[in-house]
């Protein structure tokens, strides 16, 4: 799968105009937050930097005023902050906020697991087992970018199946503030690290169907710990590597 992000100086396609309908603004917004996400996301601008507004207007054909109301969303989710008059920078996390943050996310998916094996349907559970299948075919293709997308949409599912409000809410924030290293860290994996997490997910897969909530609830911690063991190490080799590295432009 390619990556929605549209190229350099091509705009986005807007949605027809309806009569007296604001649907067009809204999908419009919509859109333009999507795109701009993927693109922090898949690490287009480094760690640390400036984000380029003039460029990235350029890129999505949009004015400075839609792309400020998306930066202020991804700031609220933790990819970048608002510098007071000065623009935004991308976040970078340390090897410290990666630790916490990830122990937090074990806790809370694997909370999430055990309360989803207590009332999740069996239409709930058909709708992952898909994912899983989707994900799946990503991963034979060697597409980082549609496992990842559709990575997401599962741990999310089985956040959404525990039906409770103030756990998703929390999951939300602290699932926006990793999620650039969490994409980062996937190709930071080795051949075999990949596969594993591909049998991670059929064990995930497997105690769901049964129900099975305490298996369910120990698997997702452990799946969580091992992806940040590998963002951990995507991190170190990313500080050996930068001496010597020339910094993308942007």
């Amino acid at each position: 799968m390619k990556s929605t992000i549209p190229e350099a100086g091509a705009p986005i396609a807007l949605p027809a105009c309806g009569n007296g309908s604001d649907r067009p603004e809204v999908s419009l917004h919509g859109e333009i937050l999507a795109r701009l996400r993927d693109y922090m996301v898949e690490g287009n601008i480094p760690d640390g930097a400036r984000v380029p507004e003039r460029q990235l207007c350029e890129m999505l054909g949009i004015s400075r005023t839609p792309l400020r109301e998306a930066l202020k969303v991804l700031a609220a989710e933790g990819l970048i902050d608002l510098l007071p008059n000065r623009g935004a920078r991308v976040r970078k996390l340390g090897k410290g906020d990666i630790e916490e943050l990830f122990d937090v996310m074990a806790g809370l998916e694997s909370l999430a697991g055990r309360l989803a094996c207590e009332i999740i349907t069996d239409d709930e559970i058909g709708a992952i087992e898909r994912l899983h299948y989707e994900m799946y075919g990503y991963y034979l293709h060697r597409d980082m970018h549609g496992y990842f997308q559709v990575n997401q949409r599962i741990h999310e599912s089985i956040v959404a199946a525990a039906r409770n409000e103030t756990l998703t809410t929390t999951y939300a924030n602290f699932a926006g503030r990793i999620r650039r290293v969490r994409y980062s860290a996937n190709f930071a994996r080795k051949r075999q690290r990949w596969a594993d997490a591909m049998r991670e997910h059929e064990a995930i897969l497997d105690a769901l169907r049964r129900r099975a909530g305490g298996e369910l609830s120990d698997i997702l911690f452990q799946h969580l710990r091992n992806k940040r063991t590998a963002a951990i190490e995507h991190l170190a080799e990313g500080d050996e590597a930068a001496p010597a590295d020339t910094p993308r432009a942007g």
